[in-house]
């Protein structure tokens, strides 16, 4: 299966937007957000086209194509609109030989580790950063970067997972990293 994670979409029509055309370009089975899809937060300034009712009918339109994990900035009342569940912390996925364990980040991150075995994979958002790096006995952790609001000099990015592999692009298709996993 191809699956395209994005995360920290914070309200931003324009940046949904971008990110909905790549997931078409990608041709990918799911799409995995890994949180703060409405809400910019108080640490963040507004987005570029700050529109979150447009980003909910955008991301409503594929409801059966998505799934999501809970972000920080993500709560009862977004869920409330949004026609896919959102409020889950976490979601398991297995792989061939490796199980990923998605997050937002602010619970489960590198200096929080959530119940893992040697050779899983961390994969959450919320720093806005993307990463690959390797820690622990074998373990991986992943970040696709931020949608909407990227940080430390980051490109507007998403990840893409298949067939033992992930690839990191910006919303424009560009590869910029790729691992194993």
């Amino acid at each position: 299966m191809k699956l395209m994670v994005a995360s920290d979409i914070h309200g931003s029509a324009y940046y949904c937007k971008k990110m909905l055309e790549a997931f078409d370009r990608e041709q990918a089975e799911r799409l995995l957000l890994l949180g703060d899809i409405l809400y910019h937060g108080p640490r963040n300034d507004l987005p570029k086209e700050y529109d979150p009712k447009e980003v909910i009918k955008m991301l409503n339109e594929r409801k059966n194509r998505i799934f999501c994990v809970r972000g920080n900035c993500d709560t009862e009342v977004d869920q409330m609109v949004l026609e896919f569940p959102i409020l889950a912390d976490y979601a398991v996925i297995p792989t061939a030989d490796r199980l990923i364990y998605a997050t937002h980040g602010h619970h489960f991150n590198l200096n929080a580790l959530p119940p893992m075995q040697p050779g899983d994979i961390l994969l959450h958002g919320h720093t806005h950063i993307p990463a690959w790096e390797p820690f622990g006995d074998g373990n991986l952790y992943l970040n696709p970067g931020s949608v909407s609001i990227p940080k430390e000099g980051s490109e507007h990015s998403y990840m893409i997972l298949k067939a033992g592999e992930a690839v990191w692009k910006t919303l424009e298709g560009e590869i910029f990293h790729s691992i194993k996993l």
